[in-house]
């Protein structure tokens, strides 16, 4: 356990922003994960809004420096070549 009081701080800091991108990224992945049933489901409209949500979660969490912007950008790709294949 640290002793200086610094130190000591750091560590609290360091839960708290461990905390919030924690929660961050569960909301992400739990966003795309409703893409991806809404896919399964064959379900284009569903899948269409789930989408649209997904990608401003993930652009969120691009901005507050949870997700590398490339790996955003590879995903939001991924899902919308997926949905677009829906007849």
């Amino acid at each position: 356990m640290a002793n200086i009081k610094s130190a000591k701080k750091r560590i609290l800091v360091n839960q708290t922003k461990a905390d919030r991108n924690k929660s961050i990224k569960s909301g992400v992945k739990t966003a795309i994960k409703k893409v991806y049933a809404a896919i399964d489901a064959n379900d284009k409209a569903a899948a269409e809004a789930a989408l649209k949500n997904a990608i401003s979660a993930m652009a969120k969490a691009e901005a507050k420096g949870v997700y590398h912007k490339n790996a955003v950008s590879r995903k939001v790709s991924r899902m919308t070549v997926a949905v677009n294949k829906l007849a």
